[in-house]
C-alpha cells in the first residue's frame, strides 16, 4: 500500500481500517437513496441529499474529517494518498461526507495558508466545520484561461474598496445552496509584470453584483455541486478581503492548485480501481459463446493492462506525496504534473474498458460507469489540461543536466 517509503503511522493504519468499513457498510449502500434523490428532484436541483448529511455525521463520528489538510488531520501526503484514493471509489458522496471535497479543500489550503485571522474565522472555521460550501472563480471563457495571465477580470481598487467586474464559468460549488463565499482571481494591474497583475479576492455570493446564471452539465450530467457561470457586475468587497497580497494571485493560484492536484489524483484511483472491480465481476458473471467472458484471453489481456497502468500510476503518485512530504509543494511541483496527466489518462483508460466489457449496460446510468469515464475524462483539462502539465515537464527536461556525457 505504501511501497518503500517511510512507514505508516498507526494512525493513519487505524483511519484506513475505519475508512474500509465505512466506505462498505454506509457509503455503498447510500448511492441508491443520493441517485433516487437527485432524480426525484431533478438536474437543475443542486441541494444535497440529505442521506450524505447522515453520512457526515457517521464520518466525522469515526474521526474521518478533514483528512486532507494535514494541520487538522496530523497526516502527510502520503498517508492521506491511500485514503483519498478509497474515498474514491465513491466520489460523488464519499469526499463530501468526510469534508474532502473539491472545490472547498483547495479553497481551505488556500485561507490556512494565507488568510488573515478575520478570514480565518470568518470563512475557513465554517468550512472546516462542513457548515458552508465554497466555490473558486478562476477560468474565464472569453479567454484561454490555462494560461492565468491571460484573466480578463477587473479588480480595480476604490478607496477602501475593490470593484469586481468579469464573467466566469467552470465555477465549481457555486450552484449549491450552502455556497456562502467564492475566491475569485481577477487583475488588479494590468501594467506590473505578467505575474504579478493578478490578485485573489474572497467575494460572499451575496454581495449585490454577483449573478450565478447557470450550471454547465459534464458530459450531458449535471454534478450536485454545479460549475457556474458567474457575472460580476460592479462587485465592491473590503480591501481588506484580498488573500494574501494584492499582486499575489499567480503565486496563490500555484499554491493552492498544487496540493488540489494530487488530491484530485489519488480520488483518481479509487474509480479506477473500483472499475477494475467491475470489470473482473462482469467477466465472471457474463457468458458469451458458452463460456464466461473471464476466460476469453482477450478480456484476460485488458484485466492485465488495467492492473499495470493502475499500479504505475499509484507509483507515480506516491512519489508525488512522498516529495512534498520531504521536500514540500515547490520540489514536487513536475511529479504532481506528471501525476496529473498520467493518472486521468490510465484511470479513463481502464473505465473505457471496463464499458466495453459490460457492453450496453456500460453506457447507461444503470451502472456507475458512464457518469465515472466523464468526469475523469474532464479531469484532463481542470486544474490544468494535458498540453501545460507536459509543456512544463518538456521545459525540465529540456534544462537537467545529463548523467553522462553522450
Amino acid at each position: 500500500m505504501y511501497s518503500a517509503y517511510p512507514a505508516p503511522s498507526q494512525r493513519a493504519l487505524e483511519l484506513h481500517e475505519s475508512l474500509l468499513s465505512f466506505m462498505q457498510d454506509h457509503v455503498f449502500p447510500a448511492e441508491a437513496e443520493y441517485e433516487r434523490y437527485r432524480v426525484q428532484a431533478g438536474s437543475d436541483d443542486h441541494t444535497l441529499p440529505p442521506v450524505v448529511e447522515e453520512l457526515k455525521a457517521e464520518a466525522r463520528r469515526r474521526g474521518l474529517w478533514n483528512l486532507f489538510l494535514p494541520s487538522e488531520s496530523g497526516l502527510t501526503q502520503l498517508e492521506y494518498a491511500p485514503l483519498a484514493e478509497l474515498s474514491g471509489w465513491s466520489n460523488e458522496i464519499a469526499p463530501e461526507a468526510m469534508n474532502c471535497q473539491a472545490p472547498d479543500t483547495g479553497n481551505m489550503e488556500l485561507l490556512h495558508l494565507l488568510g488573515t485571522e478575520e478570514q480565518k474565522e470568518r470563512w475557513l472555521l465554517p468550512l472546516l466545520d462542513g457548515t458552508i460550501r465554497s466555490a473558486f472563480g478562476m477560468t474565464e471563457p472569453a479567454v484561454a484561461s490555462s494560461d492565468a495571465t491571460n484573466i480578463a477580470t477587473r479588480i480595480e481598487r476604490d478607496g477602501d474598496e475593490y470593484v469586481i467586474n468579469g464573467r466566469k464559468w467552470w465555477t465549481s460549488g457555486a450552484a449549491d445552496p450552502r455556497c456562502r463565499v467564492l475566491i475569485v482571481m481577477g487583475k488588479t494591474d494590468p501594467e506590473a509584470a505578467p505575474h504579478r497583475q493578478q490578485s485573489m479576492v474572497i467575494v460572499p455570493v451575496d454581495t449585490p453584483g454577483v449573478d450565478v446564471q447557470r450550471s454547465l452539465p459534464v458530459f450531458g450530467r449535471q454534478d450536485q455541486h454545479g460549475h457556474c457561470e458567474v457575472v460580476l457586475t460592479d462587485v465592491r468587497v473590503p480591501v481588506t478581503n484580498v488573500v494574501g497580497e494584492e499582486g499575489g494571485g499567480f503565486a496563490a493560484a500555484q499554491a493552492r492548485l498544487g496540493p488540489g492536484r494530487i488530491h484530485h489524483v489519488m480520488r483518481a484511483l479509487g474509480a479506477g480501481e473500483r472499475a477494475l472491480a467491475l470489470m473482473v465481476k462482469r467477466s465472471r458473471e457474463r457468458v458469451a459463446f458458452g463460456r464466461p467472458l473471464s476466460e476469453n484471453d482477450v478480456v484476460r489481456e485488458r484485466i492485465a493492462e488495467s492492473r499495470v497502468e493502475l499500479d504505475q500510476a499509484r507509483a507515480l503518485c506516491h512519489q508525488s506525496a512522498h516529495v512534498i512530504d520531504s521536500e514540500g509543494n515547490k520540489a514536487g511541483r513536475h511529479l504532481i504534473a506528471a501525476a496529473k496527466v498520467a493518472v486521468p489518462r490510465a484511470v479513463t483508460a481502464v473505465i473505457d474498458r471496463a464499458i466495453q466489457v459490460h457492453g450496453g449496460a456500460g453506457v447507461s446510468d444503470d451502472t456507475p460507469l458512464a457518469a465515472m469515464w466523464g468526469w475523469h475524462r474532464a479531469m484532463r483539462l481542470f486544474d490544468g489540461p494535458d498540453e501545460v502539465h507536459l509543456a512544463s515537464l518538456a521545459r525540465a527536461e529540456l534544462g537537467r543536466k545529463p548523467l553522462f556525457e553522450l
